[in-house]
This record gives C-alpha cells, sequence and structure tokens, in this order.
C-alpha cells in the first residue's frame, strides 16, 4: 500500500533511508564522510521540515504494516533552470524488496498524483538504479555533482517525460 507520509513515520523512514544508502553508497565500507552524512542527514528535523514544506511530499510503501519504501518529491526543483517537471529527491526501496516493481508503482503513483513529467539524479556507480531507470525509459539528459563533506562525487540526472502514455517501460 502506497499512502502519504506522517509525523508517526518518521523513526521509520529515518532507518529505511540509512540502510538504503548505506547498501546503495557505501560498497567501500564505512568511513567519516559517510557517518557524518547519514548521522547529519537522515534525521528527525530532516524529515519533520519535509513533511512540513509544501513544495515537499513524501510518500511510504507498506506490507503488512512494515515500511519497505519511500519516495521523496520535490515539487519546484529545477535542473538547469529548464522545465523537467518536479524532482524525485528520493526512491528507496529496502534490498529485500528489490526487483518485485514497487519502485515503479512508487513512480507511477506520483505521476498519477503530480504529473508525469519528473527527473531524478543518481550516483554513476549505482548501477543497478541506473538500469532500473534505463529500464523504465528514463533518459540522460547531464549531470550533478553530490556534495559528500569533503568530496564530490558525480550524478547523472535522468529524466521522463510522458510516462503514463505508453511510450515508456512504465
Amino acid at each position: 500500500m502506497i499512502r502519504e507520509a506522517n509525523e508517526t513515520d518518521i523513526l521509520n523512514l529515518r532507518v529505511l533511508c540509512t540502510q538504503v544508502w548505506l547498501h546503495s553508497y557505501a560498497k567501500d565500507g564505512i568511513r567519516t564522510e559517510i557517518s557524518n552524512f547519514i548521522l547529519n542527514t537522515f534525521t528527525h528535523d530532516y524529515f519533520e521540515q519535509r513533511l512540513n514544506k509544501s513544495k515537499y511530499k513524501i510518500f511510504v510503501y507498506e506490507i503488512d504494516n512494515h515500511l519497505v519504501g519511500c519516495v521523496i518529491i520535490n515539487l519546484k526543483s529545477t535542473f538547469e533552470n529548464k522545465i523537467n517537471g518536479y524532482e524525485i529527491d528520493t526512491l528507496y526501496v529496502q534490498e529485500h524488496f528489490q526487483g518485485q516493481g514497487l519502485g515503479k508503482e512508487m513512480l507511477l503513483c506520483m505521476a498519477k498524483q503530480f504529473g508525469d513529467t519528473f527527473w531524478l539524479s543518481t550516483w554513476i556507480y549505482n548501477l543497478s538504479a541506473i538500469s532500473f531507470y534505463n529500464y523504465l525509459g528514463f533518459v540522460d539528459i547531464g549531470k550533478i555533482m553530490f556534495d559528500l563533506g569533503t568530496e564530490l562525487h558525480e550524478n547523472r540526472v535522468l529524466a521522463v517525460k510522458n510516462i503514463l502514455d505508453g511510450n515508456n517501460n512504465i
């Protein structure tokens, strides 16, 4: 079941996002930059602010009252000042539930509610995410740099238009 998140979801969102982020990006283990990012980003305040700002929407995917995925969208974000729709800021599915269509289902839900033109970014070495988005018909439209403390990491920017019109695999 996909539903809009609320204050009671914050603790579970913090843990889910930490778990998925570490699984996706800490492939070589934990180090100071990673620990600082996790502990300073996925805080109660981080999620509370997003729940209370109209430009953000958070949705959760639950199975049997267990949080297994989430999507955070930023309705006001743009890439290179062009109209690429809204931003899928975060799309996380717990590892045990990946490959079951949950991510695709969440994207379709967002498209139906907020429009079917949107963009996102993903780390160049997150090959499973890039493969997933390519499969769904996303196209590469550029790059941005992700700031991890003292390091910059290249992310590819991917976009999809008219995701509901049948021209995409979604």
